[in-house]
């Protein structure tokens, strides 16, 4: 069992590892000519990026000093989310990079598309200008075809140029006999000695080559996609999350109770990215809704009480007519659940751990998450609904949607949970929703309803794509009224 799962991890590394290389490949090197700032720079990009991710992982589970995670957590988590994003931009790239090399603009020619012989352009260049030289002096004579039949047919005319050639040919000749007999031997010494005058015009800037320049292209608009989307997402959370409204029909609830509005709450995830702020933005929030009860349905922290309790104390502040409370999720399990019962319970939040309370026409119960049951302290239906009375609506706080079912069985009319996220980060709902009945949103499941938040904060990167973060204010309705 502990070879296969070192085989399963070495293989998630590689598979990263080999991520990692393709971006820095298609970011970096593709991009640049040869070895230089720019690609070093880029490779200590891709290494610190998952080192810094590790960390924060690492030291967050461990019970680091917090101000240590809280350093490692910033860089670590956004590469997470920033990598990832990356990556979706370069393959949507690789679509789109046939497409520019066939394309008719840019850099055209092969003389000046090769880097490694920049004269060659030069050359081609000079051939060019001959040929077109010629061309027009073809043109020229063909453009006037009667001056060269009545050269032919002159021969005065043909005499004269003969005698002025022969002419010229004496003068030149006799100019230079002329200068040869001049001439210092010295000096033609010296002369033969020199070295040959350098070029006085400098070799030309290689151009790029079109396939230099489209990973540019494709390099740039991909860097730029995912830097913008983690920017606008990583906004999203920081700035709060934002109030939803829903309608529950009840069969079961009274004409008196029409109307009742449940502020749901989950996954509001303190911790050492989202801390004190976050949590009076969340209160603020709640509170601005004026909610009859207020529900807070797991996964509140991600820490240590003695790390996190000053972080979550403007929960002190919510009001609601019949008060608030909380149930367990499985990341207060990674935190210390036992104490976070406590202290949720000094701040003035009432905990159901598998237990049920009447609230005027209807009940109101909470079940521990399931991953209580590492340490015996799972959801216990039958301790929290087995002796009710079923001719009441009842309403169960339960944190993961995934025991519906058990729900069912036990009559519930209205489950509400959270930890699914909405899967937080596209393409992350298409995993989420495999692993669980429900992603967001109300659904039935028989006699049942089963409604999920997306969540107030976010966990790992403070980032959220495709899946707005919410407080949802539910309210509920009789079908007798």
């Amino acid at each position: 069992m502990v070879v296969v799962f070192v085989l399963i991890l070495l293989a998630v590394l590689a598979a990263f590892a080999a991520l990692h290389w393709y971006v820095w490949r298609r970011l970096f090197r593709d991009t640049t000519r040869g070895p230089g700032p720019v690609r070093r720079a880029g490779t200590v990009l891709i290494v610190a990026g998952p080192l810094c991710l590790f960390a924060a992982l690492a030291t967050e589970r461990a019970g680091a000093p917090f101000w240590l995670q809280r350093v490692l957590a910033w860089p670590g988590f956004l590469w997470l989310a920033l990598s990832l994003y990356l990556l979706l931009a370069l393959l949507v790239g690789e679509l789109v990079r046939p497409l520019l090399m066939r394309g008719r603009w840019g850099v055209r020619g092969r003389g000046s598309l090769d880097q490694r012989s920049p004269d060659r352009g030069s050359l081609d260049q000079g051939s060019e200008e001959r040929r077109s030289a010629d061309q027009e002096s073809a043109d020229h004579e063909s453009a006037d075809p009667g001056s060269q039949d009545r050269a032919s047919s002159d021969p005065e005319s043909q005499d004269r140029d003969s005698r002025d050639r022969s002419s010229q040919d004496r003068d030149s000749q006799d100019r230079s006999g002329h200068d040869r007999d001049s001439q210092d031997p010295e000096s033609e010494d010296r002369q033969s000695s020199d070295p040959a005058p350098a070029p006085t015009t400098s070799p030309p800037t290689p151009t790029p080559t079109r396939r230099l320049f489209v990973s540019r292209v494709v390099g740039g608009a991909a860097a730029a996609a995912a830097a913008a989307t983690v920017g606008v997402g990583t906004y999203g959370v920081l700035s709060g999350p934002k109030v939803k409204r829903v309608t529950v029909p009840l069969a079961k609830l009274p004409r008196a109770a029409h109307g009742f509005r449940i502020a749901v709450v989950s996954d509001i995830h303190l911790g050492p990215i989202l801390g004190r702020g976050f949590a009076e933005k969340v209160v603020e929030t709640i509170n601005s809704t004026q909610p009859d009860l207020i529900a807070v349905v797991g996964d509140l922290v991600d820490g240590s009480v003695k790390d996190l309790g000053p972080a979550a104390a403007p929960l002190r502040k919510l009001r609601a007519r019949h008060g608030s409370f909380f149930v367990t999720g499985n990341h207060e399990y990674f935190s210390g659940a036992e104490q976070w019962v406590r202290e949720v319970r000094e701040l003035g939040l009432h905990p159901l751990e598998n237990a049920r309370v009447e609230i005027g026409a209807f009940d109101l119960a909470g079940v521990n998450d399931v991953q209580g049951e590492s340490e015996g302290q799972g959801p216990d239906f039958t301790k929290a609904l087995g002796d009710r009375d079923r001719s009441r609506a009842a309403v169960l706080l339960a944190h993961q949607p995934v025991v519906i079912h058990d729900a069912v069985r036990h009559g519930v009319d209205l489950q509400l949970s959270g930890h699914t996220h909405g899967g937080q980060l596209f393409p992350g709902n298409l995993v989420a929703g495999l692993a669980n009945p429900t992603l967001a949103g109300l659904e039935e499941y028989g006699d049942t309803q089963l409604y999920v938040s997306r969540g107030a904060g976010a966990w790992g990167p403070p980032t959220r794509v495709g899946a707005p973060s919410d407080i949802t204010v539910v309210e509920l309705a009789s079908r007798q009224a």
